[in-house]
């Protein structure tokens, strides 16, 4: 895969603000309210398939190696204990397939635009409430049902990951015509 120099520093981007986003974060229970998925929206909307998942892949990689940067903070292998890092994990193909939905037009619509970043919010859902349960109930011995797992780690969270859509998918729409202009 060739990445030109632009490329390269737009990833970078999205990889850095998806590391500010974790560090605006209210903890509350097991997963945090921050503003990582917002980044991981906008990184796949602005962005497209590959480079989206890339900066996302490059976040992780970078926590996972030791960096400092996910919520609360924490960084490096032990992590991958976490309750949360399924979210992470989530973030990945969410950036991907939010592109990959929304790249295929010049000039996509709000309507796509939000029903895009609607499905790469429930991505990430599909692959953190799983992990989710399956850390608390087999690694950290603190068994929970799956309806509890859904209600901790989604239902929570539903009213603000939605505001987060809806300023994704408006910032993105100003920002793709924009650019739209510019590249004609």
């Amino acid at each position: 895969m060739k990445i030109t120099t632009r490329e390269m520093i737009l990833v970078s981007l999205f990889t850095a603000l998806t590391a500010i986003g974790a560090f605006l974060s209210i903890p509350i229970g097991n997963v945090p309210i921050t503003l990582q998925s917002m980044f991981t929206i906008l990184a796949g909307l602005l962005l497209g398939p590959r480079l989206g998942a890339l900066s996302q892949l490059i976040y992780v990689l970078l926590g996972l190696s030791g960096v400092r940067i996910f919520a609360g903070f924490s960084g490096g292998p032990q992590t991958i204990f976490s309750p949360s890092f399924g979210f992470l994990i989530g973030f990945i193909p969410a950036a991907f397939v939010i592109g990959k939905i929304t790249h295929g037009d010049k000039n996509p619509s709000f309507v796509k635009i939000f029903i895009a970043a609607l499905g790469g919010t429930l991505i990430i859902y599909l692959f953190g409430v799983p992990y989710m349960y399956m850390i608390l109930n087999n690694v950290l011995n603190n068994p929970i049902s799956f309806t509890t797992a859904i209600k901790s780690g989604c239902l929570i969270f539903l009213p603000g990951d939605l505001l987060k859509v809806i300023v994704s998918s408006l910032v993105a729409v100003k920002i793709i015509n924009r650019i739209e202009l510019a590249n004609p």
